[in-house]
């Protein structure tokens, strides 16, 4: 038996046109469901966030989780990943203390940079200085979260003489996990963050590195990953077949905004259903199948969360039912 792992759904509120529905249905849908899934045990509930997309791809990730809190009593609730750059850190420390209030100390601040162009751009921003803004929000965060009354002169931002009010629940904070898969981004999750979110075998080993250059202990950190797209099923073939069309979408939306960075690509855009089969990019296997996939994602990055996309390219709920329900009572328990 593996050692004891937490369990994620990461949960898209997305509504392609191909696929539209009434959004006040789909996003009641989407709650009825991680309510649900909370019974089932599972852990945390992570939401994404995008702006300005052709899919209506929801924005705003505390609104989200502060609906999700009033219905749910245990499940940690999570961003995966919240757009750092587009707030104000001061806001978003009220906010998220507010949420852990809210909630009963189960918020996690999980974030990242952002990539694309247009979002940027939308908010008036130059994508070449995310990574500044980054690290002064971080800053200013973790000291109000800390009680701290913090004076800070960035190039960014400047706060002064400022003490956070309310105080989040969770003491002495709730936990920050930074994402990203450069080299600098890893490292910014070990020098600001408590966890780093997101993680493959190159960026596990610069990550412990950096925390060993810093003087801090690997094993207090949080190591998040996942498989996206690998789901189980007692009918693989129908299964497939149901969740291709969306995956295919999400895939190809993925390829045309990667386009422009100078990066292997993680996604491959297919003109059709055969296409996108022969790429591999989305595997439905049996459930002791994906409990080895899990094993050999502990051994390689020595994860202690594991998330997967529950409703990826805007796919009902519905679809994904037979997976999180198997995933739940024949896999997680091998895991505890």
């Amino acid at each position: 038996m593996a050692g004891k792992v937490r369990f994620a759904l990461n949960l898209e509120f997305r509504n392609p046109p191909q696929f539209h529905r009434d959004p006040t249905r789909l996003y009641a849908e989407i709650i009825d469901h991680v309510v649900w899934a909370e019974s089932l045990g599972y852990d945390y509930i992570f939401l994404t966030e995008h702006h300005f997309t052709a899919d209506d791809w929801a924005p705003s990730p505390l609104i989200l989780l502060s609906a999700i809190a009033a219905r749910t009593s245990r499940v940690r609730l999570s961003t995966s990943i919240m757009l750092l750059p587009f707030y104000h850190p001061v806001r978003l420390a009220e906010d998220g203390a507010v949420l852990d209030i809210l909630s009963g100390g189960r918020y996690e601040l999980a974030v990242g940079l952002g990539y694309r162009p247009e979002e940027f751009a939308g908010y008036g921003m130059k994508l070449g200085q995310r990574s500044r803004r980054a690290d002064e929000m971080l800053e200013i965060i973790r000291r109000l979260w800390d009680g701290e009354t913090v004076n800070f002169k960035g190039r960014f931002f400047q706060v002064e003489n400022t003490r956070l009010t309310p105080r989040p629940v969770q003491q002495p904070r709730p936990p920050i996990l930074v994402g990203g898969y450069a080299p600098n981004a890893v490292k910014r999750a070990a020098r600001m963050g408590d966890g780093l979110m997101g993680v493959t075998p190159q960026t596990y080993r610069i990550y412990v590195e950096e925390l060993r250059r810093l003087g801090k202990d690997p094993a207090t950190m949080r190591i998040v990953g996942g498989g996206p797209w690998v789901f189980c099923s007692n009918d693989p073939e129908r299964m497939w077949h149901e969740l291709a069309p969306y995956c295919m979408y999400s895939a190809n939306t993925y390829a045309k905004w990667m386009e422009t960075w100078n990066t292997p690509p993680a996604y491959r855009a297919a003109r059709d259903l055969e296409e996108f089969k022969a790429s591999r990019q989305l595997r439905i296997v049996s459930p002791e199948q994906m409990a080895e996939f899990i094993r050999r994602q502990i051994e390689l990055t020595h994860i202690d969360t594991f998330f997967f996309n529950s409703n990826e390219g805007g796919a009902p709920m519905s679809i994904m039912r037979e997976h999180i329900e198997l995933f739940a009572t024949q896999v997680m328990p091998q895991f505890q």
